[in-house]
């Protein structure tokens, strides 16, 4: 009886566990609300309990920045020197532009192959609906690349989240210190119990987690025709599946090659972030939990410090895939003609352009909504699919936690070799 009792507990204090329930609770609350209460009543209802979802997302900003920053310059000092940063960072790069280019060529294929755009008619579509979005297309170039990437007050890049701008600020912090030698030891040992400290508030804030699922589930059921969306976008939702599908298994035969039997342990350290980014259409909201998961599955934590923000700049697979697959879909509705040579250079476009934005609200959507406008498509668009985005969005957040996990164990694993 006691063993039993044992392992009941054990299955109920499992976050994995909590999140489901989450998400079959919240999608039950929402589902009800949608269907008794007026639309305006719901749409109360849904912007008070998506509350939920904010504090526990916002609990999780809280610590990016120092947990990047702290982890970061300690993991850079124990290298060492640039050489070392060199080439963990050069295999990191190759890493994340080749399952970049992979990535928006499955979008491409499957776009092409399963048309779900073409002789598609959605009469009833809300094109005001896209203005925000095409409004931040304007200021989209190459200039606002180079800036994104370099900071120009650690303190702002800091307030704002901006983790690739902190990644450059803490990569020369650290090779700083580690050239100092003995002199920087006090501060270099001050930042690593600091980590500790954030690591720790992690698996408090983690707690959470479940009731911030619940919260974002219950309030996109509230407000959403379910049925009347996959009825309408079933064609696009399926296809966009497949594609997604096929990303999943490219990355895990991948995974397998690299990691061997190694990777069915990685993916149930994972399950966990899996959950919670595909609950919260949030890959951020998981960062410091995959930060501690990673490290427990083995990889030094230098290494994990360093590929991890790195990744969430510039290896956003299941956003990648949907880029291609977006762009192309819209101009499939409006009838506009791509040969496969233009398509090509959309898919080197994208691969340059999504890697400038980051941490930008609906980044995937802005991306798509450049690009069109590159390539002579409809802007607006971009309203065609902001209907099923939420949904689409829980699939590439999961996939871009997936695809991060699998290029940081890889790097890890080369670096026990080296």
């Amino acid at each position: 009886m006691d063993t039993t009792q044992k392992e009941n507990k054990s299955i109920l204090s499992n976050l994995t566990f909590q999140i489901l329930i989450a998400m079959f609770l919240g999608a039950l609350l929402g589902i009800v609300i949608h269907n008794n209460y007026l639309a305006d009543d719901a749409k109360n209802f849904s912007d008070k309990i998506k509350m939920l979802a904010t504090v526990f997302i916002r609990l999780v900003q809280m610590i990016i920045a120092p947990l990047v920053f702290t982890t970061l310059v300690v993991g850079i000092a124990k290298l060492g020197d640039v050489k070392s940063v060199g080439r963990i960072g050069g295999k990191a790069l190759a890493w994340f532009f080749s399952a970049s280019f992979v990535s928006l060529l499955i979008g491409l294929f499957w776009v092409n192959t399963l048309k779900p755009g073409v002789g598609l008619h959605l009469g009833s579509v809300d094109m005001t609906s896209a203005s925000e979005l095409t409004e931040k297309v304007d200021g989209f170039s190459a200039q606002n690349f180079v800036e994104h990437i370099v900071p120009k007050s650690i303190i702002e890049s800091m307030a704002n989240n901006e983790i690739l701008q902190i990644v450059i600020f803490s990569i020369f912090f650290g090779l700083a210190a580690a050239s100092l030698g003995d002199h920087s030891k006090p501060i270099i040992s001050a930042l690593d119990k600091l980590s500790h400290i954030i690591l720790k508030m992690v698996n408090y804030v983690m707690k959470f987690a479940p009731i911030g699922v619940f919260g974002a589930i219950a309030g996109v059921f509230a407000i959403k025709d379910v049925n009347d969306l996959l009825v309408t976008y079933t064609k696009f939702f399926s296809s966009f599946l497949v594609g997604i599908t096929t990303l999943w298994l490219f990355l895990i035969v991948i995974g397998f090659i690299f990691l061997k039997k190694q990777l069915f342990t990685l993916l149930k350290r994972i399950v966990g972030p899996i959950m919670i980014a595909f609950g919260t259409t949030s890959s951020e909201a998981v960062f410091p939990k995959l930060t501690e998961e990673l490290e427990r599955f083995g990889i030094k934590d230098k290494i994990v410090s360093f590929m991890l923000p790195l990744g969430y700049s510039f290896n956003l697979d299941g956003s990648m895939m949907y880029m291609t697959f977006a762009s192309i879909f819209i101009a499939q509705v409006y009838g506009v003609h791509l040969d496969f040579g233009t398509q090509m250079t959309m898919l080197l476009v994208l691969m340059l352009t999504s890697k400038g934005i980051a941490g930008v609200p609906r980044a995937s959507l802005v991306v798509v909504a450049a690009t069109c406008g590159m390539f002579k498509i409809p802007v607006e668009g971009i309203a065609l699919i902001l209907p099923i985005d939420h949904f689409c969005d829980m699939f590439r957040s999961a996939t871009n936690v997936l695809g991060n996990s699998i290029a940081t164990s890889v790097v890890g694993n080369w670096e026990k070799d080296s």
